[in-house]
């Protein structure tokens, strides 16, 4: 049996990496992709274009525009001179926010009344334009804060000293909340589950193409021994693709990782127990490796959406939620998180790895049954 299985992953591995174009795929894309993406796709808002408004031209209004400006969230570019300039701004995406003081506005806080501010955002990106609001509220709260300080000494003829309430907030396991460090872990596992599936939904098909599924099975390798062979190659090689991410992950992007490296490629066999199975489940019920490709595509991009990568499952529907419990992703990305940014180990991520062994064992099993009722 080892003898035979030792052919048959000669076989394939010569089969896969012959093509110089297939070895670049493999390797080198997955390489490419996460330095491409690792920079690309980042939610933090910085230096945001402002521009300012001001009717009232007072030093108040001049304060609250120093505020946004020596933030380092805020980059004053215009100053506007007619209200026509503002839809102009906007339009043109030369500024992504306005801030509008109106006349009075100064007279209005020596009269200890409400003073007028308006931020006109650009609402076309939702995301960036909440980040925005976030950071022009802080800035408008610490402004605010000033401003009852210097009422409070005019009125009672003392310095208010401190606040009679301080927040300090801190975030664990991403001190800074740098995107990256959320991004590029589920990169990895979106690029494993890529080279994986598609080289195995493509594994028995090619087999059936070419005219040798037929010499195949007049051999004497069983199915057991078939199995093994077109998945354990493709396993390896999705070893390799993790231990390069992860090594640009660290060495590149300068993301922690705090966990035991080997509890991220134990979570990684799992995984790939999970996605070679999917693949193979695919090669089997398609008849063309065009068929097996667009078929694979069809299950990674819901795989990807339902994984809680970009959004919270928490925020699914209760329906949807049910059906992400079946994607082998969702557990990918705890187990890698928490390996990368939380150093955790088995005692809390076993449940994630059981569901994988289970999704994994499952369709292997239905691969394997599927290939003995086809013959293919």
């Amino acid at each position: 049996m080892l003898e035979r299985l030792y052919h048959m992953l000669v076989k394939e591995f010569i089969q896969v990496l012959r093509n110089p174009r297939m070895r670049a795929v493999i390797f080198v894309m997955p390489v490419m992709q996460v330095l491409i993406i690792g920079y690309a796709v980042n939610t933090d808002v910085r230096h945001v274009h402002l521009a300012v408004y001001d009717l009232d031209r007072t030093p108040a209004t001049r304060d609250l525009v120093e505020r946004f400006e020596g933030s380092g969230c805020f980059d004053v570019v215009r100053r506007i001179g007619d209200e026509p300039e503002i839809q102009e701004v906007l339009d043109s995406g030369e500024a992504k926010a306005v801030l509008r003081l109106n006349r009075g506005f100064a007279q209005d806080l020596a009269g200890g009344r409400s003073a007028q501010a308006q931020l006109l955002l650009d609402g076309s990106d939702s995301n960036t334009a909440s980040i925005i609001l976030g950071y022009a509220s802080h800035i408008g709260a610490d402004f605010n804060r000033a401003v009852m300080e210097k009422r409070f000494s005019r009125g009672a003829g003392v310095r208010l000293e401190a606040e009679p309430v301080t927040l300090v907030s801190r975030a664990w396991f991403n001190p800074n909340l740098d995107s990256r460090n959320f991004f590029v872990p589920g990169v990895l596992a979106m690029l494993v589950a890529v080279v994986s599936i598609i080289l195995s939904s493509m594994a028995i098909v090619r087999e059936r193409e070419i005219g040798t599924m037929e010499q195949i099975m007049v051999t004497p390798i069983g199915r057991l021994e078939f199995i093994l062979g077109k998945t354990i190659p493709f396993a390896l090689i999705g070893f390799v693709d993790v231990a390069l991410i992860t090594l640009i992950a660290v060495f590149w992007f300068r993301i922690p990782l705090l966990g035991n490296p080997l509890i991220l490629f134990l979570g990684t066999g799992l995984y790939l127990l999970s996605t070679l199975g999917v693949g193979l489940l695919i090669s089997t019920v398609s008849a063309t490796q065009q068929q097996a490709m667009m078929t694979a595509f069809f299950f990674m991009l819901p795989a990807f959406m339902l994984s809680g990568f970009v959004y919270p499952i928490a925020n699914m529907p209760t329906v949807v939620q049910w059906f992400t419990f079946l994607n082998p992703l969702r557990y990918y990305l705890v187990i890698i998180r928490g390996v990368f940014l939380k150093g955790l180990g088995l005692p809390v991520l076993w449940p994630h790895m059981l569901a994988l062994t289970l999704l994994g064992t499952t369709t292997l099993i239905l691969a394997a049954a599927r290939f003995r009722k086809t013959g293919a």
